[in-house]
């Protein structure tokens, strides 16, 4: 079965990123072609290959980047011109970076402390950026209250840091805190124009397993995570969703 359409994921590593990946993949699921962005290569080529094991007529393609501008928006030319996403239109995109530092505040350096911003907080605006264009090429402009389409679902992966944060971790509070502002910012103006914006809370660790910590509420499923996502996509505009907490149930809180 042709793919319906396709998302963008940025972030497709082992654990999370492969099991948004696999779910929105599977011709059982979303039925979408996934785009995965990553740093290295190899780690690009893990995810495809594990997720071809049990969906071999899953549609994937590497693009390996990182989150500087020129390399994002050259990930996203390369996207468009790849021949396996050829007449697709982009109905997802998610920004799913895994990003930490913690360090003591007066050994924290302005320049460390800028260039976490950088890579993380610039790296979602662009990666909206760049989203938001295309879902609109795709889509077309109208907005709701004038017949148009939705446009597609832009999410983002946080964590509890986005809301608040343990000493030693300034870094990297105040850009969790940032993109979920920038969030927040585009749902208000990309709602009405037919994009649907989520900022997620990841509360504990997602592993892409069956092991007995799963079973026993110590840890999130990674595929649970990508039908939450896929299960967030197919919401229509009459109930959109824009922020969800996730957690396994023996997480505190």
């Amino acid at each position: 079965m042709a793919p319906s359409g396709l998302a963008i994921l940025i972030g497709a590593g082992p654990n999370a990123g492969t099991g948004i990946a696999r779910i929105l993949s599977h011709p059982s699921h979303g039925n979408l072609a996934v785009a995965l962005l990553a740093r290295r290569p190899e780690s690009l080529k893990s995810v495809i290959s594990k997720i071809h094991e049990a969906s071999p007529d899953a549609v994937l393609e590497a693009f390996p980047t990182d989150t500087s501008k020129a390399s994002l928006e050259k990930a996203f030319r390369d996207i468009k011109a790849h021949q396996s996403f050829k007449d697709l239109k982009l109905n997802m995109a998610v920004y799913s970076i895994k990003h930490s530092s913690k360090k003591p505040f007066l050994e924290e350096t302005r320049e460390d402390f800028e260039e976490s911003l950088e890579s993380y907080v610039g790296g979602a605006f662009t990666f909206s950026q760049e989203s938001l264009k295309r879902f609109f090429e795709d889509h077309g402009e109208t907005p709701l209250a004038d017949g148009g389409e939705k446009k597609g679902t832009l999410i983002f992966t946080g964590t509890l840091g986005a809301l608040r944060c343990s000493a030693q971790f300034a870094a990297y509070g105040a850009g969790r805190a940032s993109v979920r502002q920038l969030a927040q910012t585009l749902a208000r103006e990309m709602s009405e124009k037919g994009v649907h914006v989520v900022h997620t809370i990841a509360n504990g660790a997602i592993a892409d397993d069956d092991s007995d910590e799963q079973k026993l509420g110590k840890k999130m499923s990674a595929d649970a995570v990508g039908e939450t996502y896929l299960w967030l996509h197919n919401q229509k505009p009459c109930l959109w969703t824009h922020e969800l907490d996730m957690r396994p149930a023996c997480e505190k809180f």
